[in-house]
């Protein structure tokens, strides 16, 4: 996907709009997140369709408006370089076509954040400036629709693959930890599934209390089966998540789109040591990479922190494939552990356990995801190990926020 975006969809503008678009960067580092907490107010009053493709609780976090600040900004001071934002850019395109967005509504996302550009600089934003990020979102919208157009037709064109909503049954649940329950999730056309690669997620389409939501699970069970399988968190406020629980029993249907997302695990050196570092929910990736790296052989160690064992999900599955292949290892920690738990270690993950995880050598792929606090630790902590940090991978559930690591 970066190839396509570097040579298909560049943003090609002229040398004027790049000098001015450049001039705002000053301006929109000290107003990048005004405007676009200006921005979702206005797109929502004049588009109220577009609603459903957001997470409300994330607008009302604020990790939305700052994602998408950040972003303005990065293209603002990046746009002579394209290739700079080829990974960003390929993030975004596959989390657009997880949520189905299309072409047609990207002129209403430009007008309302030309808008709110316009709004917030005030005078500012004069003509000419907005003149050039007319231009400038005009290119990268036109790079960004053939980029998603060719995710689109490639999947569609795939063994089992489709196009847009698919219609799902549950056909079975099961309980993971007193918090998280898995869904078994088959076709209701009964046809062949898309494949996917291990660290992928399934966007599902849900109508609950006459709104169409759309959300993210990663996929916790290895590809090849006749069903996805979603592990979900019960979250105290999950609009959801708590839905799920409560409503989707043997026999719902629910729609999803086509698996997606770049976390995703790297099979092309099987003797590599794989080191999976995980906390919360933040297992529910890793045990579809474990479920294909462990029986293939290649050496895992895989870490997961938890308050205790009544929140840890697939703890005796991970067990299990450590009896059944001795390449696996397992280390679990727990910060809040029970008088009959027996973790392996208790309190919060440390430098020198996550040191004696890595071979002498580094050489090494460390995948990690759970809390933003806890993801910082183990990317910093690796770079400082002496992790390449080509060979660090992690993922955000939300909007992609930065990490000081």
């Amino acid at each position: 996907m970066h190839a396509t975006f570097n040579s298909v969809a560049s943003p090609v503008v002229s040398s004027n709009t790049v000098r001015i678009v450049k001039s705002t960067v000053p301006f929109l580092q000290a107003h990048s997140e005004a405007i676009t907490r200006h921005f979702y107010p206005l797109l929502f009053a004049r588009h109220p369709q577009l609603a459903e493709f957001f997470n409300m609780s994330h607008q009302a976090a604020g990790t939305q408006q700052r994602a998408l600040a950040d972003a303005v900004l990065a293209y603002a001071a990046h746009i002579d370089r394209p290739e700079v934002l080829a990974s960003a850019v390929s993030r975004i395109v596959h989390r657009h076509v997880a949520l189905g967005i299309r072409a047609d509504h990207y002129p209403l996302v430009g007008e309302c954040l030309l808008q709110a550009i316009k709004e917030v600089l005030g005078a500012a934003a004069s003509d000419e400036v907005i003149g050039a990020w007319k231009e400038a979102y005009g290119a990268l919208a036109q790079g960004l629709v053939a980029a998603e157009e060719a995710v689109y037709s490639t999947r569609e064109r795939m063994p089992g693959g489709w196009r847009g909503e698919r219609v799902f049954r549950v056909a079975r649940r099961e309980r993971e930890s007193d918090i998280v329950t898995s869904f078994y999730l088959e076709p209701e056309d009964g046809g062949p599934l898309l494949g996917f690669t291990p660290g992928q997620y399934l966007t599902l389409v849900l109508r609950i209390e006459g709104k169409t939501v759309r959300r993210n699970y990663s996929l916790s069970d290895a590809p090849g089966k006749p069903w996805y399988r979603i592990s979900v968190k019960r979250e105290p406020e999950g609009h959801v998540s708590n839905w799920l629980h409560e409503h989707a029993q043997p026999g719902t249907r629910v729609h999803a789109t086509p698996p997606s997302g770049e976390f995703v695990l790297h099979t092309g050196e099987l003797r590599r040591p794989l080191v999976l570092v995980t906390g919360g929910v933040g297992i529910t990736p890793a045990m579809s990479m474990l479920e294909v790296a462990g029986p293939a052989g290649r050496p895992v160690r895989f870490l997961h922190a938890a308050r205790h064992a009544g929140v840890h999900a697939f703890r005796e599955r991970v067990n299990e494939l450590a009896r059944r292949h001795p390449n696996v290892m397992a280390h679990y920690v727990y910060s809040e552990p029970r008088s009959h738990d027996a973790p392996h270690s208790t309190g919060f993950l440390t430098r020198e356990l996550l040191a004696q995880s890595l071979p002498e050598d580094r050489d090494v792929d460390l995948y990690t995801l759970g809390p933003k606090p806890f993801m910082e630790f183990v990317l910093r902590t690796g770079l400082e190990l002496g992790v390449p940090r080509s060979r660090l991978h992690y993922e955000f559930f939300g909007p992609t926020q930065s990490l000081a690591a």
